[in-house]
């Protein structure tokens, strides 16, 4: 049996609480299916008799274990994580549209509520909230680098109404935008 830093009733703990602290730390194989795991994989927990545990993936698989299709051991990051960058990759790439919960979960691949609470798990607010920082921090960058108005910024960084470009902006950024690009303008000597 390999040297591991913890002992069995330390990784079993944490396997038992899903702590994602952990991935990439030690791996779990379950004997009786052969497939082993992350740390923090949601699948259903096997009985502590039929787990062995291995410090690389490598190990586990020259024990014959294949890897997790739940918890994706052997992509660089967890399943979630990814789904969270392709989210921000379309937000990101798409923000001038008007993009409904539904458009990024087709696109993902997965219902929009299972989408929104895995989003929110890992950045602690929903897609909606992340294009509403996106478009503002464009917005950041039109005032102060153009002279175009508030309502073309508005309108060119994808909010469909003024109104609600306004609310999100004095939230995000405790000013107006015009407040917001005064204190942006260089002061002359």
């Amino acid at each position: 049996m390999e040297t591991l830093p913890f002992s069995f009733d330390e990784m079993w703990e944490k396997v038992i609480a899903c702590d994602r602290k952990y991935d990439g730390l030690f791996y779990t194989g379950v004997k009786t299916t052969k497939i082993y795991c992350r740390p923090s994989c949601r699948s259903r927990k096997p009985k502590k008799i039929n787990v062995e545990f291995y410090s690389t993936m490598d190990k586990a698989q020259a024990k014959g274990f294949r890897a997790c299709k739940r918890c994706q051991p052997e992509t660089e990051y967890s399943p979630a994580e990814e789904l969270t960058r392709e989210v921000m990759t379309y937000l990101t790439n798409h923000y001038r549209k008007s993009i409904s919960l539904q458009e990024v979960a087709d696109y993902v691949g997965m219902s929009p509520s299972y989408l929104e609470r895995v989003f929110k798990q890992e950045t602690l607010e929903t897609p909606r909230a992340c294009l509403e920082k996106i478009r503002i921090d464009k917005a950041v960058q039109l005032l102060v680098s153009t002279d175009l108005s508030n309502l073309d910024i508005c309108f060119s960084v994808g909010f469909q109404s003024p109104s609600n470009f306004y609310k999100i902006f004095r939230k995000l950024k405790a000013h107006s935008p015009s407040e917001f690009r005064k204190l942006s303008e260089p002061v002359a000597l």
